[in-house]
């Protein structure tokens, strides 16, 4: 394992100790060792510097999970420039306001990509802002000659460090809010999430969700950390990126609950094992039901690995491969290396052992704030510790065990009804395919709980009566049942697969 102060410190480390080691391969079979990974990015952060980008510039970028991806990320590190990385699912309402606040000097996008024109979206933005230019680039970035860059700035210990990237939280409900991280802040989770998984330099890792997301940064710094390679898929696909995985002997395939479903059922279509090398299953961005666990053992002998986090303090807690069965379908893991946690209740008091409450850390990887400063007030308390906002509880082993969100809270009739709850239980039963409990208003109780449910494939859709009879059958108290039963055809997620249940609100409080 090797350490680096910077992410470029950290590659040509890398590169002097395994330069010829396979860092990534695609779905097309085109590889990358790290140092062609080094040489690529010389001659890319040479390009752009003759278009004018240089130290603490501003470059969004919104491009799949593309070699070239990774390039770009090297390339600006070079630079010193400072990364805003943007989910590709975002428009022009979400890239607009990013670019216009972090006052970005370059966009890059692709000309386009899914069926959706980036390049004019761009140019649209561009208009608007005369001090932002456009690099559309289509599985290649501008080249230059690596003689002409600048020298390379001293790098500076964690404490010391500049924010060097801005990643924009999932903007549902109102604007994205824009998390200041360093390479520091990142390369502890890398660490940390190394550690954790026991990474060798031998392990093919799944990199099949966008690699915008703030963990697909950090899977790039524990390759190089590790020296093991990544697996990338430009966009996921059920049936798709299992075969490229299974052909490229993938030994660790994440990355969350909707990837393992996926993962799940393809295999059942197949007779041999479709990994038959992987030895873990890492995850996170959403619940895991624990049921889930148990599948995926019996299924691949292989464990779910979670851990939790927020694009603001990413992965502050992770499983071990060393965790128990127990442990690994009832929890989250143990908090990571420095990582400090407070469990705080909803009166404000520090909740007593095992009691929930809000999660709240102190940890290497929190941010430096938000770009906008004016939000800081509500994401700290007084005694700086990081308020999450998800309700959990640290059990006797010291790992979390996440119980909710308390934006997830249902209220009815004065009384608290957890959705994970509901939702744990109903995912057991099996006509259900995927589940999500929602509060809507009610004019009587305040609120009323809702079970929206995808039917598992090959099944009938479960009724309200079976419903009832498995919750109270599996021990659900009456007054957190569902009143209300509702079917879709998938259950809505964001890219890193936290279910988006705004929009079954949205959908079921008319």
């Amino acid at each position: 394992m090797l350490q680096g102060r910077t992410l470029w410190e950290l590659m040509e480390k890398r590169v002097d100790a395994t330069p010829d080691a396979l860092m990534a391969v695609d779905e097309d079979m085109r590889t990358l060792t790290f140092a062609e990974y080094w040489s690529e990015a010389e001659r890319a952060a040479a390009g752009l510097a003759q278009l004018g980008v240089g130290a603490g510039d501003v470059v969004a970028w919104q491009l799949p999970t593309w070699i070239e991806s990774l390039v770009l990320v090297a390339a600006l590190s070079r630079l010193d420039a400072v990364q805003n990385p943007i989910l590709p699912i975002f428009r022009e309402r979400e890239v607009g306001f990013m670019t216009r606040q972090a006052d970005a000097k370059l966009l890059v996008v692709p000309s386009s990509w899914r069926g959706f024109d980036f390049e004019a979206m761009a140019t649209d933005l561009a208009r608007d802002m005369p001090s932002m230019r456009v690099l559309v680039a289509d599985r290649a970035l501008p080249q230059g000659d690596p003689s002409t860059l600048p020298p390379l700035p001293e790098p500076l210990d964690a404490e010391d460090q500049p924010v060097r990237w801005l990643f924009y939280t999932s903007g549902t409900t109102a604007d994205p809010k824009g998390a200041q991280h360093t390479d520091a802040s990142i390369a502890a989770v890398a660490w940390g999430m190394a550690q954790r998984l026991a990474l060798i330099a031998e392990d093919r890792n799944a990199l099949v969700f966008p690699f915008t997301h703030i963990g697909g940064i950090t899977w790039l710094f524990s390759g190089l950390q590790s020296g093991c390679s990544n697996i990338l898929m430009e966009g996921f696909h059920p049936e798709e990126t299992p075969e490229v995985l299974s052909r490229e002997g993938v030994t660790l395939a994440g990355s969350g609950t909707a990837f393992h479903q996926a993962y799940l059922a393809y295999q059942r279509k197949h007779l041999e094992p479709v990994f038959p090398h992987v030895r873990g299953f890492p995850g996170g961005g959403a619940p895991k039901p624990p049921a889930l666990v148990t599948e995926m053992r019996e299924v691949f002998d292989a464990p779910v690995l979670s851990g939790y986090g927020l694009t603001e303090a990413p992965i502050l807690t992770m499983a071990d491969v060393s965790d128990s069965d127990e442990e690994l379908m009832h929890s989250e893991g143990k908090p990571m290396p420095g990582v400090e946690l407070r469990i705080v209740a909803l009166d404000g008091t520090v909740a007593a052992p095992g009691e929930e409450g809000e999660i709240r850390a102190k940890a290497p990887q929190v941010m430096k704030g938000y770009l906008d400063s004016s939000l800081d007030a509500d994401a700290f308390d007084d005694e700086g510790w990081f308020r999450t906002g998800d309700l959990g509880r640290i059990d006797d082993k010291g790992n979390v065990v996440i119980t909710g969100r308390l934006k997830d809270v249902i209220i009815r009739k004065g009384e608290n009804v957890s959705a994970k709850e509901v939702e744990d239980l109903l995912y057991t039963h099996p006509k259900v395919g995927d589940v999500a409990v929602i509060g809507l208003p009610d004019a009587a109780s305040g609120e009323r709980v809702c079970a929206v449910v995808q039917t598992a494939e090959g099944q009938d859709a479960i009724t309200f009566e079976e419903m009832t009879a498995h919750l109270t059958g599996a021990g659900l108290i009456t007054r957190k049942l569902p009143e209300q039963l509702e079917f879709v055809d998938v259950i809505p997620r964001n890219p890193s697969g936290k279910i988006l249940k705004h929009v079954l609100r949205d959908q079921y409080s008319g």
